[in-house]
């Protein structure tokens, strides 16, 4: 049987398309490449102006060296390039740009326009991409530098474009990715505008610092410490997080390597070793670090989107940014420091009879060998080590009702993390936050579906810092907020009020974790229905107030929080997916001990 005729070369347009979605798969990556185009041609000042997140417009300008008009030619055409002589150049990359893809797989993906002109002419070159995959060429006036305009993201490809996320969402992405590029790039001027307002603005600096404070503002200065360190050929600098200041929030995590974005596990897993006791449970560093190597040492071109990387030596990398970070938490090199959480065997035999007295002892006993900027906050160590039982059961909210000791029997806590008692004739072992969260959370949601939620007025209302980029989602988000019992009004172009709360959630809900429902919104505001985005909103509103982790419980707190457990029918997950309970039956227990 004659089966020749299967394959076939496709045409151009498909073709370009098909490499067009490897490279630009979101307006974001659009505008990545332009920015890198307009750094690498020796720009001072880029303005990005977006509308609708970038589907409707992207529009770059810079005032770069400018191109003549066969040059503009060329780099609208497939791997044209004017980075790369040989392939020699492939193993030794210093510039953000390389591969000659970006503005022909642009073209291929929305309506092009190209206008250049070099410094000192009076007229430049205007190039339009045509859906037929041609160019319009034409001379107009202009100033000197370049302006790349796209319109209609994804126009010609549905499928693609109906994958994007929402205005808003898509929006936040442009509005880190100008972020990371404004730190990386303290001398270049920034400025983002969005449906016509100027979002971010970033005039030139002399220093990462002042570049720093721009963007994040003095409390994140304030709250942590600098790094610099030289080793072998690699340079370390930035700034982590001070380990008392540690946030639930992952954000920001930003890794440069020699000025480009990237992420790479090998600096994450070092730079999270290297903090290892010193943060407390569930909180993570936040850090803003560059790396600069010598170009033959790293391979930047292994991703589409170039935003991996690979070292030839990721060991001595390891070994450098762990160094790094661990002298800057110390102080110098880490040889004598002995500060750790406390091990078992420090733990007392019962967390209930440790009375406060003994807990600061133990406190003072240690504080000799705390680092320093540890030992400025030991007070707040200590009032987290020693929380009164009055904020605990403020943490819990006015519904509690009184345990029944005769179905629930607690026995103890365990590492402060676990509950241990009988329930029922079963012995379990219980995580005091994944229980406390699914208990919030299902009787939040069934105050939602009674639209029942109790408010509480916060006596005096609380400011919301919102990064610009955030501010349209949370803007978005405000009338779902409002329905679960938050109530939050704009204050000012980057700025909300927290006025009110659900009352449930008791004295443990504040400002800090609707900080970090904002930076989590960009993930639910796609959901479609709207009880899909409540769940969402209400979960995370539970975990953020249930009990943490290493809280000290006393028995009848435990006894309340087992009922209030077994009232919602023993659930064994909370609201995202984490067990709560580890069950024993008495048959099992008979069995293990022989006894069966």
């Amino acid at each position: 049987m004659n089966r020749s005729g299967k394959i076939r070369v496709l045409p151009p347009a498909v073709s370009s398309r098909i490499a067009a979605g490897e490279v630009i798969e979101r307006p974001a990556a659009a505008v990545k490449e332009l920015i890198e185009n307009s750094l690498d041609a020796g720009s001072s000042f880029i303005v990005i102006e977006v509308e609708d997140g970038g589907i409707r417009l992207i529009r770059v300008s810079d005032n770069g060296e400018g191109m003549t008009k066969d040059d503009a030619l060329l780099a609208c055409q497939r791997f044209a390039t004017s980075k790369l002589a040989s392939e020699e150049d492939l193993f030794r990359i210093t510039t953000l740009g390389f591969r000659g893809e970006a503005l022909p797989s642009m073209a291929a993906i929305s309506k092009f326009r190209l206008l250049t002109t070099l410094p000192g002419c009076a007229s430049g070159t205007e190039i339009i991409g045509t859906s037929e995959g041609t160019w319009q060429v034409s001379e107009k006036a202009a100033v000197p530098g370049t302006q790349v305009e796209l319109r209609d993201m994804f126009y010609n490809t549905p499928g693609r474009r109906k994958f994007l996320k929402t205005p808003a969402t898509e929006f936040s992405h442009i509005g880190r990715l100008v972020q990371q590029t404004a730190l990386a790039w303290p001398s270049v001027h920034f400025r983002l505008v969005h449906q016509r307002n100027v979002v971010y603005d970033y005039p030139a600096v002399s220093s990462r610092t002042d570049r720093y404070l721009q963007v994040y503002g003095s409390r994140m200065l304030d709250h942590s410490l600098p790094v610099e360190y030289r080793h072998e050929g690699i340079a370390l600098s930035g700034m982590i997080v001070n380990p008392c200041h540690a946030r639930t929030s992952r954000s920001p995590q930003e890794i440069f390597v020699n000025r480009r974005p990237v992420k790479n596990t090998t600096i994450s897993h070092a730079l999270y070793e290297a903090y290892e006791t010193f943060l407390p449970p569930q909180r993570h560093p936040t850090f803003i670090l560059f790396l600069d190597i010598a170009p033959d040492a790293v391979d930047v071109n292994v991703h589409p989107t170039k935003r991996e990387v690979r070292f030839s030596r990721a060991d001595m990398v390891y070994r450098a940014v762990k160094t790094a970070v661990r002298q800057t938490l110390f102080g110098h090199a880490p040889s004598s420091l002995s500060f750790c959480s406390p091990k078992s065997d420090e733990l007392p035999a019962s967390p209930f009879e440790t009375s406060v007295t003994e807990a600061t002892q133990t406190t003072k006993a240690r504080e000799e060998s705390l680092p320093l900027f540890l030992a400025a906050n030991n007070d707040l160590l200590l009032a987290q080590r020693t929380a009164s039982i009055s904020s605990v059961r403020e943490a819990f909210g006015p519904d509690y009702r009184p345990p029944q000791t005769e179905t629930v029997m607690p026995l103890g806590q365990v590492r402060l993390t676990y509950l241990v008692a009988e329930v029922g004739g079963e012995l379990q072992i219980v995580d005091q936050h994944t229980a406390h969260e699914r208990v919030l959370f299902e009787r939040l949601w069934r105050n939602w579906r009674q639209r029942s939620i109790q408010t509480q007025e916060l006596l005096i209302p609380e400011p919301l810092e919102v990064p610009p980029h955030l501010c349209a989602l949370l803007e978005s988000s405000l009338e779902a907020l409002a329905e679960v019992g938050v109530t939050i009004d704009r204050f000012g172009s980057h700025t909300f009020v927290l006025r009110s709360l659900p009352s449930i959630l008791g004295s443990s809900a504040s400002a800090s974790w609707i900080q970090a429902l904002v930076e989590e919104l960009a993930e639910i505001a796609p959901f479609n229905g709207i009880e899909k985005r409540i769940r969402a909103i209400l979960a995370t509103m539970a975990c953020k107030s249930a009990v943490q982790a290493g809280r000290a419980m006393t028995r009848p707190e435990i006894a309340q929080l087992l009922t209030d457990w077994t009232e919602e029918g023993c659930p064994m997950t909370c609201p995202h997916g984490r067990r709560i309970a580890l069950r024993f039956h008495k048959e099992e227990l008979d069995r293990v001990f022989a006894r069966a």
